[in-house]
């Protein structure tokens, strides 16, 4: 049996959630907030969902996926373009490399998983600032950076789940 026109649209639609949710995700990481010195530390929560989807869909976060989410990130911020394109990448290749480790994980060890993939990107993110400055700059703020996004895994990682059973597992 083919499937009918509308089932591919429903299909192709269903399988475009990961790139949506993460591109989302980008834009609510750029709302703004009241808060004094919350801009350079605001939770990157592009890293969060990159990591979601390369465990429990792979085939739906590719490498080539995660640079066009940094690159529009880096377009949208204003920042150096392919600073972010390189963060998600690199993470995404890690996490790819470890994923049977944790597919089989609780989900306090995806928390601890996601902890050492955001040191790793505190310090790239870190590194590639202070290299394109010319000058060493101060990790604190992509060190809180780090922290606050460690902080909300759980959180957006339950939305995830949920946008994960709603649309993909259908």
């Amino acid at each position: 049996m083919t499937a009918t026109f509308w089932q591919k649209v429903d299909k192709t639609g269903r399988n475009l959630a990961p790139f949506a949710v993460t591109v989302m995700m980008v834009l609510v990481g750029m709302i703004p907030l009241p808060v004094p010195g919350y801009a350079p530390v605001a939770p990157n929560l592009t890293l969060v969902s990159v990591y979601y989807w390369t465990i429990h869909r792979p085939d739906l976060m590719r490498p080539g996926v995660a640079f066009l989410i940094g690159l529009l990130q880096d377009f949208l911020i204003g920042g150096p373009l392919g600073v972010n394109a390189l963060l998600l990448v690199v993470a995404q290749w890690a996490v790819l490399n470890q994923r049977r480790v944790f597919l089989a994980s609780t989900f306090a060890l995806l928390w601890v998983g996601f902890t050492l993939v955001m040191a790793g990107a505190v310090l790239l993110q870190w590194l590639a600032f202070s290299v394109l400055d010319a000058v060493t700059l101060s990790i604190l703020p992509a060190l809180f950076q780090g922290l606050l996004t460690v902080a909300v895994f759980p959180a957006v990682g339950w939305l995830l789940i949920r946008v994960h059973r709603a649309f993909l597992n259908g």
